[in-house]
């Protein structure tokens, strides 16, 4: 799909079970506006350049409607013709067409790359969350100069994985390391 490449460490332990209570406590959710965002991420040792850059992560994926319909109905920080060429597939009425998907990044949606800035930009940032990178507040000239410099994006992009990677360690008794990382060890 593109994008940087950076070394993981080997040996990370992981949990061995998964909570989505604690995922959906401890991860902002789609509707979060900067504050939030930029809080969660400085809780655990984040600033807002890592918010801003990791948050292109997003260049890739889809969303459901149900978590941008009141976005591209209610919000006015979104280009008027997005908004309406998203509007068919998710109508305005709650529970019609919650699980219709759209991609995260129109302009490259199966591609990572910068192209997620240039969305926001243009006030087509899918998710409100993604959008409050641009909107008026700090996050403005990070996000504009990501747009401009891809190559400060993608070797930025990899620090902050690093960096992500060492957030929340599980040690001694805690976890495993997982001999296929896609299931708890037998």
């Amino acid at each position: 799909l593109g994008g940087p490449t950076w070394d993981v460490q080997l040996g990370r332990r992981d949990a061995r079970n998964a909570s989505k209570d604690d995922a959906n406590t401890q991860i902002p959710g789609p509707f979060s506006n900067l504050t939030t965002l930029l809080y969660s991420f400085q809780t655990r040792g984040m600033n807002l350049t890592d918010l801003v850059v990791l948050s292109a992560a997003h260049t890739i994926g889809q969303a459901r409607c149900i978590v941008f319909r009141r976005r591209i109905y209610n919000e006015y920080n979104i280009d008027f013709n997005f908004a309406r060429s998203l509007q068919p597939s998710c109508p305005s009425t709650a529970g019609d067409g919650d699980s219709n998907l759209a991609p995260l990044d129109h302009l490259s949606p199966n591609q990572f790359g910068f192209n997620y800035f240039m969305n926001l930009l243009m006030q087509r940032g899918l998710l409100h969350s993604d959008q409050e990178l641009y909107n008026g507040g700090p996050a403005d000239n990070i996000t504009k100069h990501y747009a401009l410099n891809p190559t400060d994006f993608y070797r930025d992009f990899a620090t902050s994985m690093l960096k992500m990677q060492s957030v929340s360690v599980l040690t001694g008794n805690q976890g495993e390391v997982r001999l296929d990382c896609r299931k708890v060890n037998s």
